[in-house]
């Protein structure tokens, strides 16, 4: 017999929300951004690789859209991103096509590529291609630095337990409720 989540209100709210409406100040999201690219430029720099392809890359702007909200960011020559000046055109454009929030996070957690419409400079392309395929953070190194090995593997396993289990809750909520009850 199947039993209904106690949070299946929050899915229907989620759904609901018109989240094309909601803005968050500009402050917000350009903190957001920068943190972001902190991130992957923290990411980059532990792949001597993903520095000298990016640097050939240099001055190229790309932009990654997802439906109203957009980062635009320049390739230095260093081989690390930076925030695009406002007035830059894009020389490649990433536009996320999926436009529901948890099937796009249900994706990104099984490790999936979402559908991406690109337009613009080829080789960037590629080479942006070859970073998403090659590039990947190992969280549990950079733990280890901070609190130890012993503490850093248990809390890596602990979060891949919660991914897993975050990402079972995506895969039964995509695959609707009459295939729910099924055991």
């Amino acid at each position: 017999m199947a039993t209904q989540s106690p949070f299946s209100w929050l899915g229907t709210f989620l759904q609901q929300l018109p989240l094309s409406q909601l803005r968050p100040p500009l402050w917000a999201l350009e903190e957001a951004q920068r943190r972001l690219l902190s991130l992957v430029n923290h990411i980059l720099l532990q792949e001597p690789e993903a520095l000298a392809r990016l640097a050939r890359q240099k001055g190229s702007v790309i932009r990654v859209q997802w439906r109203s909200w957009a980062v635009d960011w320049v390739a230095t020559p260093a081989g690390l991103f930076d925030v695009a000046p406002p007035d830059a055109p894009a020389d490649l454009s990433l536009l996320l096509t999926q436009t529901q929030p948890l099937v796009l996070l249900g994706l990104l957690l099984q490790g999936d590529k979402p559908e991406v419409r690109v337009e613009g400079n080829v080789q960037l392309a590629a080479e942006v291609n070859w970073l998403v395929d090659h590039v990947r953070w190992d969280i549990e190194e950079d733990l280890a630095r901070l609190v130890g090995d012993g503490p850093a593997h248990a809390l890596a396993g602990g979060a891949q337990t919660l991914v897993q289990a975050l990402r079972q809750f995506l895969l039964n909520r995509a695959a609707g409720p009459t295939q729910q009850a099924q055991p």
